[in-house]
């Protein structure tokens, strides 16, 4: 690690209250830095609102008078808001959430003088047909751009997130204990789960880490997995005989389509875009800061069994 210059002293983290926020928030406490977490509902964080030097703001991150009261005195902006679906079809909702939230954060950022910027993106961005991975390109280019006039940027782009409260391991586990039989779109797509530790490790590790100023870190786990294969391995965690029958992509981009108009979107068209680019790395991200990525097998079976063991649990007290 090279040797820290101007300390960072407070930071102002947007999207504080999703998965990887509440990871990395715990991960800030463990520093001397200063945290304000903007979000909408601060009910929603109230588990973390015993961490040490965090302070959460409730509040509209797309109002520029809101961004730029809280950027005011920070030394770093974090960005990790994203969304994985929008309501409609339209792509407008991906446009808001990665370009325009982004914009907004590094106008913030250049007119309080926040020096450095560290920006949640995802592998693929700028690639593929989909709104997600496009948008998610679209919001890396101004943040780059950013870099070129002068600010200190990041970008982490980790492939598929794991680690309890995530949106894969326990969304599939969810889908299995539903029905018998599993019909699984795109099973051939390729991942490189990484644990969501490791993540929040190295987005902590840039901060003053001049050699990351201006760089774009891929994050991956040390093995690829089809998402056949991740399907499985949750299957046999669970103990659960379950039917996995893979779909012909003629078949998925029905499903896709059928799912959009589901509340929640389980499944979406534009998920099925995203799929057709395998998220796997090029590049080691975690190499420069000496960490060795934790597989899934070390990880999963900690959190996926203990929240199937206290589900049993909560719905034996409520039948008793």
């Amino acid at each position: 690690m090279t040797t820290p210059h101007h300390p960072i002293k407070k930071i102002l983290v947007l999207g504080g209250s999703g998965f990887v926020g509440s990871h990395l928030l715990a991960r800030l406490a463990q520093i001397p830095v200063e945290v304000i977490a903007l979000t909408r509902d601060v009910a929603k964080i109230n588990a973390a609102r015993v961490l040490p030097n965090t302070r959460f703001v409730a509040g509209d991150p797309y109002d520029p008078a809101v961004l730029g009261r809280l950027a005011q005195g920070c030394d770093a902006i974090i960005n990790l808001v994203g969304i994985l679906n929008e309501r409609g079809r339209s792509g407008a909702g991906f446009t808001r959430a990665h370009v325009e939230l982004t914009t907004l954060a590094l106008d913030a950022a250049r007119q309080h003088g926040v020096r450095r910027f560290l920006q949640m993106s995802a592998l693929n961005a700028g690639q593929g047909s989909s709104f997600y991975l496009k948008t998610r390109g679209e919001a890396d280019a101004r943040v780059r751009e950013a870099g070129l006039q002068g600010l200190d940027i990041t970008i982490f782009q980790p492939s598929v997130i794991f680690g309890p409260g995530d949106g894969l391991i326990m969304r599939f586990a969810q889908l299995l204990k539903l029905a018998p039989i599993l019909p699984l779109a795109c099973p051939n797509a390729r991942f490189q789960p990484v644990w969501v530790a490791d993540v929040c490790e190295v987005m902590a590790r840039s901060l003053d880490n001049k050699a990351t100023f201006g760089g774009t870190l891929e994050l991956g786990g040390p093995k690829i997995y089809t998402l056949k294969e991740i399907v499985e391995y949750v299957r046999a965690q669970l103990g659960l005989r379950r039917l996995i029958v893979p779909l012909p992509n003629a078949l998925a981009h029905i499903q896709a389509a059928l799912f959009d108009f589901v509340p929640g979107k389980p499944f979406s068209t534009d998920n099925f875009r995203s799929l057709k680019v395998d998220s796997v790395t090029h590049a080691d991200g975690f190499k420069p800061f000496g960490i060795a990525p934790m597989p899934l097998e070390a990880i999963v079976p900690g959190y996926l069994l203990s929240t199937s063991r206290q589900r049993r649990y909560d719905a034996f007290r409520r039948s008793d």
